[in-house]
């Protein structure tokens, strides 16, 4: 088995699947993130995978990710320096040197682009997030949960642009910095929510790079083993089958810095006759099934190949492909009401009130 503290690029490959089903969809392009990562290892070396115990109380760490949509991403690709602009911009700011950097949330492009960044300037990458999953918004993590500020929040482009915003509250960081990725063409790679060690073993969402590695070795093996992958993995992350289909439309469109729409799923085998419609903004949102929800966010909706067990993101949604749509419960800091208010089904427009996925399945 492939060491958890040294990632190389076996560890990378399945660290980039595993992110992927965590990120529900979104989190941007998985190979794109995991091409970066390898090639930084590749150059510099491995990276060191810190546990929590091992991050000092006064430490600086920064999250990096990519903000914008998905589908923009795999056209509008970055040039490699960006996030190492905006971590500079924000050691200036705050006048202290980056001990370590961390994902803003457990996603395909987004749980790869710190191991890059972490490779080329010789940091360790802390094993957490800030979400557990994916979510389409800055204010959407464990890290604001817990009152820390996004900013000063840096973010850099393609073409060398670069911006760092100071702002009132983390909302008006999501206003801002969104109106800014559009203006940038649709994408930028950030650096944000800069706090102590202790703070972010606080509010973080831990072992969450570990366990994406796990989920990524457990589909892999399983194809190897000639065995069931979607089964494997429902079993390792308590999910449930919630419906299995033949995508039959896709409805698409990138707004506001997001790729908002909706994918309607015939059932097959165990679900013929029935259909299944799928809402997403950058990732899953709502899953309905006959008019019936069946999942809803802050719990991760997934879909797997029905052959591979390999995740589908919303930007690679299309007609034809045949795909198990999954439920798995969320981290339980989204369940509380503050997390509820922050990303359940209402605040997206919504007029359902969330039902944790394992009540709605046995309903």
């Amino acid at each position: 088995m492939v060491s958890v503290r040294l990632l190389d690029d076996v560890a990378i490959e399945d660290l980039a699947v595993g992110a992927t089903v965590l990120g529900t969809g979104g989190g941007g392009d998985p190979y794109l993130g995991k091409l970066m990562a390898i090639n930084s290892i590749k150059q510099k070396g491995p990276v060191r995978l810190l546990s929590l115990k091992e991050i000092p109380d006064d430490a600086l760490l920064v999250p990096v990710a990519m903000m914008g949509s998905p589908t923009v991403l795999v056209e509008k690709l970055p040039k490699g320096d960006e996030a190492l602009k905006s971590l500079s911009m924000i050691e200036a700011k705050v006048g202290k040197k980056v001990f370590a950097v961390a994902s803003a949330e457990a996603g395909g492009v987004n749980s790869t682009i710190p191991l890059a960044v972490a490779a080329q300037l010789g940091l360790p990458v802390a094993d957490a997030d800030g979400m557990g999953r994916a979510f389409p918004e800055i204010q959407m993590t464990s890290y604001h949960l817990y009152g820390i500020r996004a900013s000063p929040f840096a973010m850099s482009d393609e073409k060398g642009n670069s911006v760092l915003l100071d702002t009132i509250s983390n909302k008006w960081i999501e206003w801002i910095s969104r109106a800014v990725t559009v203006v940038m063409g649709g994408s930028a790679i950030i650096a944000l929510y800069p706090m102590t060690g202790r703070e972010f073993k606080e509010a973080c969402v831990p072992n969450t790079l570990t366990f994406a590695q796990k989920i990524g070795e457990t589909i892999r093996l399983s194809k190897q083993n000639r065995q069931d992958p979607v089964e494997n993995l429902l079993k390792l992350v308590h999910g449930f089958k919630l419906f299995k289909g033949k995508i039959i439309d896709v409805s698409r469109r990138t707004t506001g810095g997001f790729a908002r729409g909706e994918a309607i799923i015939e059932g097959i085998d165990e679900s013929k006759g029935s259909k299944l419609k799928l809402n997403f903004q950058n990732e899953n949102l709502i899953a309905i099934r006959d008019d019936k929800v069946v999942a809803t966010v802050p719990d991760l909706i997934t879909l797997l190949e029905c052959e591979t067990g390999l995740p589908v993101t919303t930007e690679g949604l299309k007609y034809g492909y045949r795909v198990f749509v999954t439920g798995i419960p969320c981290n339980p800091v989204w369940r509380t009401p503050k997390g509820i208010e922050t990303v359940g089904p209402r605040y997206f427009g919504y007029d359902i009130d969330y039902r944790p996925v394992e009540e709605l399945i046995n309903r």
